[in-house]
């Protein structure tokens, strides 16, 4: 279903963020105070304006509160990170998502009425770490505290093996919760537990840090 956005702060997460949603067919205003960034968008999204987030009445002449979420993607300067939420925030925002550059930064958000805070440096971090402690792991991505759901190359021990036969759920709590088959072409939500691994499937497995650690040595 169509959405309508914004997004504060057009550098490369904002613009990125902000013309990704706009390809996904949702409409998109970009908001930043640079006039280059602005130009830079302008093809790219819905709408693009040039408006300084740390002026109420700036964003409140741009109609905030009819957007179904407005993101936050300021993180250079705090100040106008934690202003711009505020202000946000104060317009009725029914949805309002941040960008933190550190965990102090994102407690003072959470404090001041963010719904959603996502740290995009911290993300990527661990998820490169991920893939060069593991070159199996194709993708990686923090579920809750504890546990996380990777993509993952089979091992050479899991192929030719169903999925009962190698019984993750039970010897390591780890749900197996789609797989990607390449040849050919198509992905299986919930397999079964009559599915037999192939070489080139790509596995979607959800499950604790410290058991998907270990199918390293499987």
């Amino acid at each position: 279903m169509k959405k309508q956005f914004a997004v504060i702060g057009l550098g490369n997460f904002g613009f990125y963020l902000a013309t990704e949603l706009f390809k996904k067919g949702h409409e998109v205003l970009g908001i930043d105070i640079n006039p280059k960034m602005v130009q830079e968008i302008r093809d790219w999204v819905s709408r693009a304006v040039i408006a300084d987030a740390t002026d109420p009445q700036a964003l409140k002449e741009l109609e905030l509160k009819k957007m179904d979420a407005v993101v936050i993607c300021i993180g250079s300067i705090l100040n106008n990170s934690i202003l711009a939420t505020l202000n946000v925030k104060d317009l009725g925002v029914k949805r309002v998502v941040a960008k933190a550059v550190s965990e102090a930064h994102g407690r003072i958000l959470r404090k001041i009425g963010a719904d959603e805070i996502y740290f995009p440096e911290k993300d990527l971090a661990l998820t490169a770490a991920q893939r060069m402690d593991n070159p199996n792991v194709l993708d990686y991505l923090p579920f809750m505290e504890g546990y996380s759901i990777v993509q993952l190359a089979p091992p050479p021990s899991f192929v030719g093996k169903s999925l009962i036969q190698l019984d993750l759920i039970n010897r390591l709590g780890i749900q197996v919760i789609a797989i990607k088959e390449l040849v050919p072409e198509n992905v299986v939500l919930i397999p079964t537990g009559h599915f037999v691994v192939k070489e080139s499937d790509i596995l979607i497995l959800l499950g604790p840090d410290d058991a998907l650690v270990g199918l390293q040595e499987t």
